[in-house]
């Protein structure tokens, strides 16, 4: 089944007081080429996520955006009790030195607000332990982008067997008006000498000239390469791997072929169906090029 390169995916996962969600979006590229953007604390699974996002998708950009939100607090505050004791022992010493200073009682929070007695600290991630529910919202995001791309790939598919029936009804069309093309030329180039040496011409060399046309104007190794192309294009339509390589190179070669029977085209019917041949292959090229 065909895919598109383009789609939108969104996974969401939480645990207890944090929830993990993940955003994918998918564009056209020849290749492809993952961008993966983190939080801080997830650069240790940014090797897994990579792995994860690799091996679904042969083609495409992808841009994977990955959020952590924590509901809870996240700081805790540190208290540094041997610090508190040092400012407690240096006041009580200053109070027994100074002299008619009886009050030794200081309240507590003359002391916690003594620089480093109370340290606030940001509580360290462990990422090693959430990498289930990264993982699930990761996959749960593969999955929505994957089902995006496969219903995009179904219309591809109509748009394109659509084109190469119109393809292929070109092609036969240009059979049918090339036949006999052999005798129009002869009478067309008999008609002509005629018109200039009346009946003085020598009719064997006639018929060599008339041989000649027919062979420059013969398509029909291109047309038989033609419909092989249209054999092979429609059979990877059908193909479950990825087959936009493969599309793209058949498109070019149809084009190539295509292109030298309009310039062996002796007559205005062929030369009218290689438009329209031309027409339906860009069509085809432009649908082509979002399969992944």
């Amino acid at each position: 089944m065909l895919r598109s390169m383009t789609g939108y995916g969104r996974g969401e996962a939480s645990s207890g007081d944090f929830t993990v969600v993940v955003e994918l979006r998918s564009v056209n590229n020849r290749f492809r080429d993952l961008q993966l953007r983190c939080p801080r604390e997830y650069m240790a699974l940014e090797p897994r996520i990579n792995s994860l996002l690799r091996e679904p998708f042969s083609r495409g950009r992808i841009d994977a955006f990955v959020r952590r939100s924590y509901s809870g607090s996240r700081h805790v505050v540190i208290a540094d009790k041997a610090l508190a004791n040092e400012y407690a022992n240096v006041i009580n010493d200053l109070c027994e030195r100074m002299v008619g200073f009886m009050d030794k009682r200081l309240p507590i929070t003359f002391i916690l607000e003594r620089e480093g007695v109370l340290q606030v600290h940001e509580e360290e991630v462990d990422v090693m332990v959430e990498w289930d529910i990264v993982e699930t919202a990761v996959q749960s995001a593969v999955d929505d982008l994957l089902a995006m791309r496969e219903q995009e790939g179904r219309a591809l598919y109509r748009d394109l067997s659509t084109h190469l029936a119109e393809l292929r009804q070109a092609i036969a069309e240009v059979e049918s008006v090339a036949t006999g093309i052999n005798e129009r030329l002869r009478q067309r180039l008999e008609a002509r000498i005629h018109r200039l040496l009346g009946d003085r011409f020598d009719k064997q060399r006639l018929v060599q000239e008339v041989a000649l046309l027919a062979d420059k104007a013969d398509i029909s190794e291109e047309l038989s390469r033609l419909r092989s192309h249209c054999q092979q294009f429609g059979e990877a339509l059908e193909g479950e791997e990825a087959v936009g390589r493969r599309l793209d190179f058949l498109l070019q070669e149809m084009n190539r072929e295509v292109n030298t029977i309009g310039s062996k085209a002796a007559e205005h019917p062929v030369s009218h169906r290689v438009v329209d041949m031309k027409s339906i292959l860009e069509r085809m090229r432009e649908q082509s090029a979002n399969v992944e």
